[in-house]
């Protein structure tokens, strides 16, 4: 693999913590997307949310991405939950490396999101909801879906290295 690989999925899908195993199987670096972004802004993405707004967060989640697949190269890259929603990040992403979408059952990612501050938009489990049924379509535009059917993200590993292949 000499091109990035990017996780997308909706919060509590286990991007980050796949995402992590996977680089280290493919002697990679790993990125979490959110960690670029509160690098730039100097501040926690709640920080972000609450002082500037969504808007605000998605321009420099825009900018962290682009200048994630402009530095080119070998990295596992895991996206924030809306980042793959909107098209300028995949037009983006389009021909750099495939995108990948951990497809977790909602009931899985409100149990693993539940109780964290630092998920601003978890909060309301109603919204919560509409908004994981919403982003749906969008996840299904990624170039291959992997079902996240247990909590082992070891299964998650295989599982991708075998549709890489």
């Amino acid at each position: 693999m000499t091109n990035p690989i990017f996780l997308v999925g909706f919060m509590g899908s286990g991007k980050s913590t796949i995402g992590m195993l996977l680089a280290a199987e493919l002697d990679a670096p790993f990125v979490d997307l959110d960690d670029d972004i509160e690098a730039v802004a100097g501040r926690s993405i709640v920080e972000v949310f609450e002082a500037d707004g969504e808007q605000r967060f998605r321009d420099l989640e825009h900018e962290a991405l682009t200048r994630r697949v402009d530095a080119g190269g070998r990295v596992v890259v895991a996206l924030g939950g809306g980042a793959f929603t909107f098209a300028r990040n995949r037009e983006v992403m389009h021909g750099r490396g495939p995108s990948i979408w951990l497809d977790c059952p909602f009931d899985t990612a409100l149990r693993r999101v539940e109780g964290f501050e630092h998920r601003p938009l978890a909060k309301d489990p109603e919204k919560f909801r509409a908004l994981f049924e919403s982003r749906r379509g969008e996840y299904a535009k990624a170039d291959l879906r992997i079902a996240i059917d247990s909590d082992e993200p070891a299964d998650a590993v295989r599982d991708i290295l075998k549709a890489l292949r």
